[in-house]
């Protein structure tokens, strides 16, 4: 396996999905194996796609949602970094990757919860709910949290 400081950071867009309450969609992960691991969607930029393609592509995937269900409200002024901790390099993408580069997104739901439907052909939630923004941070696994609590942070006056 190479050198973790060798690795590139994998391109990947997140989103903040908020409803008309200021809410925020976090769903919980399929393949946690301890605990309950909730995050936002969130997922890899293909080669050749722009990150907004990428953001409308990975929220269907992963919740179902149509594109015209949402408003993208705001874009992450600057990409937020994390590093996957040392027992995770080599099990994730393939061992390519030290962590991911995230270019975040905010978006308005203007539908309605049954326009939401996690069990796609790329299921990566068992359930998920409406969370209030403060408690996200809490939810997410460890490592993540400071780009939790960054994203948070900037999009806070926009919910």
């Amino acid at each position: 396996m190479r050198d973790k400081a060798d690795l590139p950071y994998r391109p990947c867009v997140g989103i903040m999905l908020a409803n008309r309450h200021g809410t925020i969609f976090v769903g919980q992960r399929i393949d946690a194996k301890e605990g309950d691991a909730w995050q936002m969607p969130q997922g890899g930029i293909d080669p050749g796609e722009t990150a907004e393609t990428a953001l409308i592509r990975e929220l269907g995937e992963e919740t179902g949602i149509a594109p015209h269900f949402v408003d993208v409200i705001a874009r992450s002024a600057k990409e937020h970094i994390y590093d996957l901790p040392d027992n995770l390099i080599g099990k994730l993408w393939g061992g390519q990757y030290r962590g991911q580069a995230q270019r975040w997104f905010l978006l308005r739901f203007k539908g309605e919860d049954s326009d939401i439907n996690i069990a796609t052909d790329h299921a990566e939630f068992t359930a998920w709910r409406w969370a209030q923004p403060d408690d996200l941070v809490e939810l997410i696994v460890p490592f993540k949290r400071p780009v939790y609590r960054a994203v948070v942070q900037e999009f806070r006056d926009l919910l």
